[in-house]
């Protein structure tokens, strides 16, 4: 099968979020310039350098009480700072529910019933039970064609890593079962990890 996007797939759902799989999930608090707390889960998100470490998430959409974005780009602008909170499978039932449409006066980890905890470097709060947090600020955002479609990317300033997480010295993915976006509405768990030697490794 081949299709244009432009003219259309004729599936009875659109495939692309599923070939594009699987997707880390960035679980992105902020906090507005009034002190609003808010916390969305988005699945266009990864890490995109390593010095100094950076990384993107993007936004698609827009609320109606949003000036044509959603909560959380509309924060990061007023404010310029941003945590990442790592999802693990434990945490499914409360990351979806932040993923509700509230309105911009709703507190996403009442709402989720999460506790919070403030961030070291930044004006912000992340999830105190989270795997890890990665604490950021704002570096740029880029408009994409399309309605309402923004990346942003950070820089990160503070790491935290739950400690059953650390094993000999590395942070152990297997400890807490990373959650990942597949297509539709699928997700799947990391639960297994293999180790691969690089043709340039010495």
């Amino acid at each position: 099968m081949f299709y244009r996007p432009e003219d259309g797939h004729g599936l009875p759902h659109n495939p692309f979020n599923a070939i594009v799989t699987p997707r880390p999930i960035g679980w992105i608090s902020t906090r507005s310039a009034e002190g609003v707390n808010n916390l969305a889960p988005y699945s266009f998100f990864n890490a995109v350098a390593y010095e100094p470490p950076q990384v993107m998430f993007a936004s698609t959409g827009s609320k109606p009480d949003q000036n044509g974005t959603k909560d959380s780009v509309a924060n990061i602008i007023e404010t310029g700072v941003f945590s990442v909170n790592i999802v693990e499978y434990a945490m499914r039932d409360a990351m979806n529910a932040s993923s509700a449409a509230l309105p911009r006066e709703a507190d996403e980890f009442t709402h989720a019933d999460l506790a919070m905890q403030d961030c070291t470097t930044i004006p912000c709060a992340r999830v105190a039970a989270a795997p890890a947090a990665l604490e950021c600020k704002l570096t740029n955002v880029v408009t994409l064609p399309g309605e309402a479609n923004r990346v942003v990317f950070g820089e990160v300033l503070g790491v935290h890593m739950r400690d059953d997480c650390l094993v000999d010295g590395t942070f152990d993915v297997t400890r807490f079962v990373p959650l990942a976006r597949m297509g539709y509405r699928d997700y799947s768990a990391v639960r297994e990890v293999f180790s691969l030697t690089r043709p340039d490794d010495t």
